[in-house]
């Protein structure tokens, strides 16, 4: 009898320790899952963890096996809702299944960023040459680097451009194109580093609207520019050319002002071919890409039937290639 005491004694402390543990896990993974749900990711911290949101899913199941661990009801039943919600904004991105118009026309969209000007210009050149790219969106444009572009072949390939190059840092964007462009003014203020829109005319006289995406980073000195950004981008048009956004956007699809973009009708390419989980970002460094902050959007009148990406030495960003259907 005094044994069973002892026992008991014993192992009494381990269970409040577990069910301690268990009660506050669920409370943080509730509270994270709340700012994602909510959208009320604001500041220097909240807005850069928020991109992890894939992650923070796989973790609450880990935090849902110490709540079952701990025999905690209540830690148990907080935690299968946290799963649940999670489950349901992450898990549609890995598997896609937007409708793409019928009868729409094939644009191969291609967008790098080239981290400075650093990114090999002969790799995005092959790139274009062997997806057959219409449209390549670029950021981060130097002289140099367009100097080597146009070096590797690119003007034979896509002879048609429009943009601006800086002389180093991230200012930079241009477009390139395989048909006809024509540049477009006074659509919207952009609010971060260069971003060209230009009409591109396909052949048989119809016309796309592409614009060069790239806001500032969202570090601690500019998260209000950042979001000032992303929301100045234009929304998705009803009428005229159809609009697609092709770029680093330097946002998740958990950013609540990316969303917010979204619902004004356009559609994340890679999110709708089931790679929205596909990271493009940090690349060429000690961890692998972790977030997906490259994207292509198009408006209702188009879709995506296949979305990759591909390393390109010396960026910071793997390239994102769309194959798109336009109506």
């Amino acid at each position: 009898m005094r044994d069973d005491v002892e026992t008991e004694r014993r192992v009494r402390p381990r269970r409040v320790w577990r069910v301690r543990l268990a009660a506050g896990l669920a409370v943080l993974f509730a509270a994270g899952t709340a700012v994602r749900a909510g959208g009320l990711e604001a500041g220097a911290f909240l807005v850069p963890m928020v991109s992890f949101t894939p992650y923070f899913a796989l973790a609450a199941l880990a935090g849902l096996g110490v709540a079952v661990a701990a025999r905690s009801r209540a830690a148990i039943a907080v935690m299968v809702a946290v799963c649940a919600c999670l489950a349901w904004l992450v898990v549609p991105r890995a598997v896609g299944g937007s409708e793409v118009p019928a009868g729409g026309r094939p644009l191969r969209v291609l967008t790098a960023n080239l981290n400075g000007g650093r990114g090999d210009a002969t790799v995005i050149v092959d790139l274009v040459r062997r997806l057959n790219v219409d449209v390549l969106s670029i950021q981060e444009l130097t002289y140099s680097a367009r100097d080597r572009l146009a070096a590797a072949g690119l003007e034979a390939l896509l002879p048609y451009r429009m943009g601006r190059a800086d002389f180093r840092g991230p200012e930079g964007s241009g477009l390139y194109a395989r048909h006809p462009l024509r540049e477009r003014t006074g659509l919207f203020q952009p609010v971060g580093h260069h971003m060209p829109v230009a009409e591109v005319s396909l052949p048989g006289g119809s016309a796309v609207e592409v614009v060069v995406v790239h806001p500032v980073a969202p570090v601690p000195s500019t998260v209000p520019e950042w979001a000032a950004g992303v929301a100045a981008l234009p929304p998705a048009p009803a009428s005229g050319p159809p609009r697609i956004l092709a770029g680093d956007f330097n946002a998740t699809l958990d950013h609540a002002v990316f969303r917010r973009l979204l619902d004004t009708g356009y559609t994340d390419a890679a999110a709708s071919t089931g790679q929205g989980l596909n990271p493009t970002w940090p690349q060429g460094r000690a961890l692998p890409p972790l977030v997906t902050i490259d994207h292509v959007l198009t408006d209702a009148r188009a879709g995506a039937v296949d979305v990759q990406v591909f390393d390109v030495p010396g960026s910071d960003h793997r390239a994102l290639f769309a194959d798109l259907r336009v109506k």
